[in-house]
């Protein structure tokens, strides 16, 4: 009774902040530019990637890769990350879809699934790495601050859509969604805990990694999907809009995150009784192969591995 509610007066409410003296907005889904509507969604959206995309191109060298490889790797993780985020969410809303095919493709309404993006760019950065002959683990190490950059920012466009909330409460920090009629009904905010739950990882990598504490391809990535399904699994049992495994009521991006959170740790436990070499980390592997010739008795790494091809030979 009260999702349906809630799911009246979502659109077009006013929303306000008890915690911040009752403060109330009522910022608008979108706007008109030459004659064209633009809304805040997609806007959001597409400044999640500017900066992201910005982000990973100037820390690249501290993974071991260059500006001009992310650019490459960018542009195909882009659409095809789009198309997985729109794909995942429609597949389970099926029952959504099915009589109007063509709402499919209105993403800037809303309708894009986080994970449905992250599968998808993960397969294409498996795909580009197996070509390049890049570790596919360092490339998801470059890569993940650029991801959570995008879902910070990214949120506030489901804050503009008046979507992605909770279920009715009186926490402190409460949002009240207001009808025409005046109703208010106080959610948690959902979108707001996943952003800062995501800045505080954000932060944290940052240091992290500035600080030289990586120890292996991949620790970065693994700390992500372990942080992010903590919080995912916390933050997706309180929402009203979940995806369900059919009609089992079994949400399933909470079953999936819990899963990954285990999974990482699993991993990232067994790593840490590996004590992994910092030196087998690819930046300090390439920056061992680009020392000058007089501190590589071969020359360069291409030619240490052809002497040490004829010598096997030989042998």
């Amino acid at each position: 009774m009260e999702t349906t509610v809630i799911d009246t007066i979502q659109r077009g409410s006013a929303i306000s902040f008890p915690m911040l003296g009752n403060l109330t907005i009522d910022p608008p889904a979108s706007f008109e530019l030459f004659g064209k509507t633009i809304y805040f969604y997609g806007v959001f959206i597409a400044l999640g990637f500017i900066l992201g995309i910005l982000y990973i191109s100037h820390n690249s060298r501290r993974y071991g890769l260059d500006s001009d490889t992310i650019y490459d790797i960018i542009i195909w993780i882009i659409p095809f990350s789009i198309i997985g985020a729109r794909l995942y969410f429609v597949l389970f809303r099926l029952d959504d879809f099915i009589t109007r095919p063509l709402d499919i493709i209105k993403i800037w309404e809303g309708g894009l699934a986080i994970y449905g993006g992250v599968i998808a760019g993960v397969l294409v950065t498996i795909l580009f790495c197996k070509k390049r002959r890049i570790p596919i683990a360092a490339m998801l190490d470059a890569l993940i601050c650029g991801l959570l950059i995008g879902q910070i920012i990214g949120r506030w466009g489901n804050f503009m859509n008046r979507e992605a909330f909770g279920a009715p409460t009186d926490i402190f920090c409460r949002m009240g969604l207001i009808a025409k009629d005046g109703t208010t009904i106080y959610v948690h905010p959902t979108f707001l805990y996943e952003s800062l739950w995501n800045l505080v990882l954000f932060v944290f990598i940052g240091i992290f990694v500035r600080k030289g504490k990586r120890k292996y391809d991949g620790q970065v990535a693994l700390i992500y999907f372990f942080w992010y399904g903590i919080g995912r699994t916390w933050i997706e049992g309180l929402r009203t809009d979940s995806l369900y495994i059919g009609s089992t009521g079994i949400r399933v991006s909470q079953v999936l995150s819990a899963a990954l959170a285990v999974a990482s740790l699993v991993i990232m436990i067994i790593m840490a009784k590996r004590s992994p070499a910092p030196e087998k980390l690819f930046v300090n592997r390439q920056a061992q192969s680009d020392k000058p010739a007089e501190d590589n008795p071969s020359g360069s790494a291409e030619a240490a591995a052809e002497e040490t091809n004829n010598t096997k030979e030989e042998k």
